[in-house]
C-alpha cells in the first residue's frame, strides 16, 4: 500500500523499539492502556498530540505511542500535522518532499502515495511536506476533514503531532477535528499560566482532552514519563 522504510538504524526518540524492556517503554505501555480504558464507552479513532510550549517531547511521545498501538496488532497512521516545525520525518529517517500537505493541496495524489510503511507491523507514517505559508488555514480546510475520514476508512488509529497550542492557531483546530487531545506538560517549561491557558484555549474549541503525560520527571533513574487521565 505504502513506501517501506528501508532503514535499520537505530533511532535514539524511539525508546519503544531501541530499547522496549526499559521503564520509560512500559510507561508509553502504560499510556497505551490508559487510552484504551478512555475508549470504552466511545471508540477514538483519531487522536492528537500537543504541549504549551516547544520543546514539550509532544513529537517524541507521539511517535512512541504510535509504535505502542501498532504493536498491540492495531493498524495505526502517525501523520506530522506540525508544518510550521516538522520533526516526525528525522524521527523515522524519511524523505519529506511530500506528505500531508501534498495531500492536502494535490487533488489526484492518495494516501497510498504518500504514507510510509515501517519496519513496524502495522505502523505507516505521513510526513509533514513541504512547509506551507497557510498550515492553519490548510488544517480548517474541508479538505483536511475529508481526508480524516479517508484516513479512518483505512487505519484503526490515527495519531496526529500537532503544534503547541499556545504558539499558533493550528493545534486548535486539529482539536476541534479530532476524537481526543493528548495534552503534554514538560517539567521546567510549562509554567501553570501556559497549562491554564492551553485548558482554556483546548476548552473554547470543546477538545474532548482524555488526558495529559507530564513530562521529563525524573521519578526514579530511568522514569520519565507519567500518565494521569481526567
Amino acid at each position: 500500500m505504502a513506501k517501506k522504510i528501508k532503514t535499520t538504524e537505530e533511532r535514539p526518540s524511539l525508546i519503544t523499539l531501541t530499547k522496549p524492556s526499559s521503564v520509560i517503554a512500559e510507561q508509553f505501555r502504560t499510556i497505551r492502556t490508559n487510552i484504551q480504558f478512555s475508549m470504552v464507552d466511545a471508540e477514538l479513532k483519531t487522536i492528537m498530540v500537543t504541549s504549551a510550549a516547544p520543546g514539550a517531547g509532544k513529537s517524541t511521545i507521539s511517535a512512541n505511542l504510535a509504535v505502542t498501538m501498532a504493536m498491540q496488532g492495531k493498524r495505526v497512521l502517525l501523520v506530522d500535522a506540525d508544518m510550521r516545525k516538522p520533526t516526525v520525518h528525522k524521527t523515522f529517517k524519511l524523505p519529506n518532499q511530500n506528505g500531508l500537505t501534498t495531500l492536502l493541496t494535490e487533488k489526484d495524489v492518495e494516501i497510498k502515495d504518500i504514507a510510509h510503511r515501517t519496519p513496524t507491523e502495522g505502523l505507516y507514517v505521513i510526513t509533514s511536506g513541504v512547509i506551507p505559508p497557510n498550515p492553519s488555514e490548510l488544517l480548517a480546510s474541508n479538505r483536511m476533514s475529508t481526508l480524516i475520514k479517508e484516513f479512518e476508512e483505512v487505519f484503526d488509529l490515527i495519531i496526529f503531532d500537532t503544534p503547541p497550542i499556545i504558539a499558533v492557531t493550528d493545534a486548535q483546530v486539529m482539536a476541534s477535528k479530532v476524537d481526543g487531545t493528548v495534552f503534554v506538560i514538560n517539567k521546567g517549561v510549562a509554567n501553570k499560566e501556559m497549562v491554564k491557558k492551553s485548558k482554556e484555549l483546548l476548552e473554547m474549541v470543546k477538545a474532548n482532552v482524555i488526558g495529559a503525560v507530564f513530562n521529563r520527571v525524573e521519578l526514579s533513574p530511568d522514569t520519565y514519563y507519567h500518565y494521569y487521565g481526567e
